[in-house]
């Protein structure tokens, strides 16, 4: 009898709730310590301050993985239509670009195991990309499918090339032009199929709101990866960066009211890695054009995203601690 007991409790399902778009609060805590990196070097900030957020970042990650892999072993069918669900399947992808964005933090402590991560993470992005397409192609999709969460899948190959620099990879250059070219590719029919959705179909739930600043990182991202494949800033980047910023003023404006309207779900870190990808970007455009107007927006950026991110991570620990986990995660 206890025996079996035994069994069932091990059998039980564990963090089911769990969705994968979690892995976003990697993406945010890593592309926020990039940041801060960045600051380090530009203007003398705090270096503890990118170490900290760094070692959270691989905290997050290594609690995460063993979270998913729980639910994948305990709940298996329900990672599969999880996998298989046309919003929430693109969101797989937030964890090959999780191993895209920790090796750039890993590194200064360890550059083979970053080495490691990275190609797993080049890897596991380009065949995710590449099913991801053939799925689209292969069966009719439904325009209200068509959210932000769609740019994750095949536009995350823009995260490819971010990290080659630091980890001393020079002959995988093409790489890094093969992946800008994909990303770059698919974001502006992506970008385009999702817009139209926005203005001509039902809005998608307030749960999802978050996601819109998505829409985001295809310029921030692509600016950041145009610029780490050609080595300089030139006219195709400055309008990469112009765009992005222009998208993030208009989402920050719809967005302004949404902590005091929808209560807080682990979805609102879809909100994290945009915003540390515009500072990222910012910071980057800054060490270029070093003039009053460049400086005041990478601080500014800097300042949103690091604010943002600190609440979000304030809140979601509280949640975890006052056992709010599933809730949080509906």
């Amino acid at each position: 009898m206890k025996s079996t007991a035994l069994n069932a409790q091990f059998a039980a399902p564990r963090f089911e709730y769990l969705p994968v778009g979690f892995f976003g609060s990697v993406m945010g805590l890593s592309g926020l310590s990039i940041a801060w990196k960045l600051a380090h070097s530009l203007f003398n900030a705090p270096e503890w301050i990118s170490l900290i957020i760094g070692v959270l970042a691989v905290v997050a990650f290594i609690a995460l993985v063993f979270s998913y892999i729980t639910k994948l072993v305990t709940a298996p069918e329900v990672v599969r239509n999880e996998f298989m669900h046309p919003i929430a399947g693109s969101l797989f992808g937030t964890i090959w670009i999780s191993l895209l964005l920790l090796p750039i933090i890993l590194a200064d402590w360890n550059l083979v195991l970053a080495r490691v991560l990275w190609i797993t993470g080049a890897l596991a992005m380009t065949v995710f990309a590449l099913w991801t397409v053939s799925r689209w192609m292969g069966q009719q999709q439904q325009i209200e499918h068509a959210t932000p969460a769609w740019i994750v899948p095949v536009v995350g190959m823009l995260d490819v090339p971010l990290g080659l620099p630091v980890l001393d990879l020079p002959a995988l250059h093409d790489v890094m032009i093969f992946a800008l070219a994909v990303g770059l590719f698919f974001a502006i029919p992506l970008f385009t199929l999702i817009f139209s959705r926005l203005l001509f179909q039902t809005p998608m739930p307030s749960a999802m709101e978050p996601s819109l600043l998505i829409l985001v990182a295809p310029f921030s991202v692509g600016f950041s990866a145009y610029v780490t494949t050609t080595e300089q800033i030139d006219l195709f980047a400055k309008a990469l960066f112009f765009l992005a910023i222009f998208i993030l003023a208009v989402l920050l404006v719809r967005l302004r009211s949404l902590a005091r309207c929808c209560p807080f779900r682990v979805s609102w870190w879809s909100v994290s890695f945009p915003l540390a990808a515009s500072a990222v970007s910012a910071l980057k455009f800054f060490s270029y054009e070093r003039n009053i107007a460049a400086q005041g927006i990478a601080i500014g950026l800097l300042a949103l995203a690091t604010i943002t991110i600190a609440a979000l991570f304030a809140r979601t620990l509280a949640g975890i601690f006052n056992g709010e986990l599933r809730a949080i995660s509906s």
